[in-house]
């Protein structure tokens, strides 16, 4: 076994928490994190500045991965800085006296909203008792009486004159069905038969004839002067009755003038109640009873006389303290706008101001929306109102029909309400930049950006953070709180989560879930808290609940269908590994990887990405492959070979560098002839200079490995090469650290190939020399020394086929193939 390169101790392979070192016994005695939220002050910030800033565009866009809690951060911190700011007022409808199918809206204190509507309730059922029993009284009857005596008293004078008139001319004034008609009388005052008539004389007739005229004249006067006469009368009626319901209603309506008298809207709205009542006061002379229906058709509610006088509290805030935060979690256009509903009466449709619904910019009015962007994006018809509405500062509600030119029955238009709402977006920054280049509108309205990580720096502040996090959380939900053991292996598990043992995972959302599990294991325990068993417990169960695929893939490997190595050594033949994602699950996969190499000038030629089964990142780390071996052996002679790598068993798409440095291992053991121990796996990407790079998932790929070994025996000689700057990364679970602890497994950190190298064959990799040259017996040497035999290959090659030497090639001094085409 290979000892002169360092080995990762047990320490070093994962990161544990000392829950001693913790200053409580269980997080019931810490005090929840007030903001609910750690570890995130750029994002805090920003939504600070966003709240603070009242000027227009300048709404909260919160980006921020999927788990990590946006709706829940966004939630939890806007309600807590909300409380602090002001109430915002109420808001109610009410019936426009002058424009009936425009209600008004008014503006009220928090918690006057209701109070006004019970107020108009009351003042109506009040004038609807008290007018009819004023207007029924002995006093008001002698008032009336008076006038009406006064009019009939007039109107027996003028009809005394013209009547005395018409005796003195030889007439009789007489009362018909058509009214007044003068009629010629004869000397015992009788009025003339037909008989008489025809007895006069032409010219008494005449003289008949012209006194007549004269008294129609007369009559016509007299009756213009009865119909003044009674016009005077009704003046006087209804200025009786108007004194009468002023005094009644001016007495009631005093108190609420009173009471209202700091909201101008209301006070403007009650005078023109009362206006209304007098203009209408016949309405109110009536007793109250059912509703008559006149003629064939039914009048529809929203006709009721007095249900004008109703108030529609559309927002009462007489319960909200500080600013709402809203969330609508189903931003359809009805929702957010609110609606105008619709009664059937008789197969008709009626509305008025009594049925307008608000939305939830109506509720978050002076406070806070928030919203998924993309829930939003789905309704397109809300995101441009959404925009609009921002732009002109009002809250319209609108008929759907009628705004997009649909046939629509009879609708009424609400004056809109001011729009004081700031709008908070949560989603993905994807998500943020396409918005941001692809809407015009966007940028303009969305000015603050809060960008949410997904780690934070494991430190002792934030670790105690995080533990009064649990608290608060364990409060809320009403689960068991945590012992100090429990949070330790949950603050380990956020360690795995992120990959990184100085960092710890934000993704809330995985969190919590994994405390709701780990509760329920307690709960069949019956235990009085969370401990470090539990948690653990809900963490194996939830990767035994996702990993169906990837024990499969194990017993592929296990009977040897997959086929993996794990004694022995071979040339050309390394063990690579990578990592497979199922969605809700990833896993470390061992892949048999194999070089040839042979005469040729196709360089390094990749199977994968021949056969179209690769991607461009893993094509790139191939080339870099190529451009090392020219780095290190090309300096003094053309390279001519060609390389062949292949993953064998591989049937998917091979994406990623992460395997570079195993496959320049595969071509430096094939060009060298020295074989590969194939208990040893290998992980990272290299670069053009041969320095291992860091790749991802080098927990998963250990432990796969691992198991394989486990599996088919573990030597003592069988292990991992890993890169140096993933060290940081490793949290192996138990079994792993008690095999490197008993010696029968091992984990190297390299820097570099020659390191990697090494390791693998137990062969030195030799450093070049003055002269060009690597050292005896090193790998490169010996690589070095095939390379020259090719190069000699394909030179008198040439010469065979041609009778000279081929001229060289400008790319990496290579010389040209006749046998090939290109």
């Amino acid at each position: 076994m290979t000892t002169r390169f360092r080995e990762l101790t047990v320490e070093e392979l994962r990161a544990s928490v000392d829950s001693n070192a913790f200053p409580f016994e269980h997080t019931g005695v810490l005090t929840p994190l007030e903001e609910g939220v750690v570890g995130q002050e750029r994002a805090i910030d920003a939504i600070k500045f966003g709240m603070g800033m009242k000027e227009k565009g300048y709404n909260i866009f919160i980006a921020g991965p999927a788990k990590a809690g946006l709706t829940y951060i966004a939630r939890t911190f806007l309600e807590e800085q909300a409380k602090k700011e002001p109430t915002p007022p109420d808001w109610c409808y009410v019936y426009n006296f002058k424009q009936p199918d425009e209600p008004k809206s008014l503006r009220l204190s928090p918690g006057r909203g209701k109070e006004l509507k019970k107020d108009m309730e009351s003042f109506i059922q009040t004038l609807q008792a008290k007018i009819p029993e004023v207007f029924d009284s002995d006093d008001y009857r002698a008032k009336e009486a008076e006038v009406h005596q006064g009019f009939e008293r007039r109107r027996r004078q003028i009809i005394d004159e013209l009547s005395e008139i018409a005796r003195n001319e030889g007439f009789i004034l007489q009362f018909s069905q058509v009214g007044m008609v003068i009629i010629p009388a004869n000397k015992e005052g009788q009025p003339m038969s037909q008989e008489e008539l025809s007895e006069l004389s032409d010219e008494e007739k005449k003289a008949l004839r012209e006194k007549s005229d004269e008294l129609q004249e007369k009559m016509k006067a007299a009756i213009k002067r009865i119909r003044q006469a009674e016009a005077e009368f009704k003046e006087k009626q209804a200025k009786l009755d108007s004194e009468i319901a002023m005094f009644v209603v001016g007495q009631l309506l005093e108190h609420y003038l009173e009471k209202y008298e700091d909201e101008p809207q209301v006070l403007e709205y009650l005078k023109a109640v009362q206006e209304d009542v007098l203009e209408n006061i016949e309405e109110f002379k009536k007793k109250p009873e059912g509703q008559q229906q006149m003629g064939p058709f039914p009048m529809p509610p929203r006709e009721a006389a007095m249900r004008r006088y109703d108030v529609n509290v559309l927002i009462d805030n007489s319960e909200t303290q500080g600013a709402p935060v809203v969330i609508e979690s189903n931003p359809a256009y009805p929702n957010l706008f609110g609606s105008i509903e619709r009664q059937a009466w008789f197969g008709a449709l009626f509305t008025d101001f009594t049925m307008i619904k608000p939305g939830a910019l109506h509720r978050a009015n002076g406070g806070y929306l928030v919203m998924k962007a993309l829930d939003l994006l789905k309704w397109y018809l809300s995101w441009e109102a959404i925009k609009r509405a921002l732009r002109d500062g009002v809250i319209k509600i609108e008929d759907l029909g009628e705004l997009y030119g649909i046939f629509s029955t009879r609708t009424i238009r609400p004056e809109p309400i001011p729009m004081d709402v700031k709008i908070v977006l949560t989603g993905d920054p994807y998500l943020y930049h396409l918005m941001y280049i692809y809407d015009d509108r966007f940028q303009k309205l969305f000015k603050v950006k809060a960008h949410l990580d997904d780690q934070m720096d494991r430190k002792e502040d934030t670790v105690f953070q995080c533990a009064r996090m649990i608290s608060r959380f364990c409060e809320e939900n009403k689960i068991r709180h945590l012992d100090r053991t429990g949070v330790a292996r949950v603050l380990e598990y956020s360690m795995e989560v992120t990959g990184d043992r100085e960092k710890l995972s934000l993704e809330l959302g995985d969190i919590s879930d994994l405390l709701r599990e780990a509760n329920y294991f307690a709960a069949l325990d019956k235990a009085e808290f969370i401990s470090r068993e539990h948690v653990h417990q809900a963490v194996q169960k939830r990767i035994y609940r996702a990993n169906l695929i990837e024990e499969r893939v194990k017993e592929l490997v296990k009977k040897d269908i997959f086929w993996v190595e794990t004694t022995g050594a071979k040339v050309g033949q390394v063990n690579g590994l990578s990592v497979l994602m199922t969605g809700d699950h990833e896993f470390g996969k061992p892949n048999r990887i194999t070089a040839t190499v042979s005469v040729g000038r196709e360089g390094v030629v990749a199977i994968e990405r021949e056969s179209k089964l690769s991607g461009n990142i893993h094509t790139k780390g191939v080339m870099i492959l190529a451009s090392f071996l020219k780095e290190r052996f090309a300096h003094n002679k053309p390279i001519s070979l060609t390389a062949t790598l292949c993953f064998e068993q591989s049937y998917g798409m091979v994406e990623g560098d992460s395997a570079s440095s195993t496959e320049l291992y595969a071509i430096l053991s094939a060009l060298s002839g020295v074989p590969i121990k194939q208990g040893i796996a290998v992980t990272g990407s290299v670069s053009q200079k041969g320095e291992i790079q860091p790749v991802g998932g080098v927990t998963q790929k250990i432990e796969a490995f691992f198991d394989i070994c486990a599996h088919k025996g573990l030597t003592g000689d069988q292990g991992v090469i890993i890169p140096e700057k993933n060290v940081r990364n490793l949290m192996l679970k138990q079994a792993v650290l008690d095999a490197v602890k008993e010696g029968k497994f091992h984990i190297w950190p390299v820097s570099r190939i020659e390191e990697g190298i090494e390791i693998l064959t137990g062969v030195a990799a030799g450093e070049l020399q003055p002269d060009g040259t690597y050292p005896e017996g090193t790998i490169f040497r010996r690589a070095d020394d095939r390379l020259k035999e090719i190069a000699e290959i394909v030179k008198k090659f040439g010469k065979d086929e041609n009778g000279s030497a081929p001229a060289s090639s400008d790319e990496g001094g290579s010389a040209p193939c006749p046998s090939c085409d290109r």
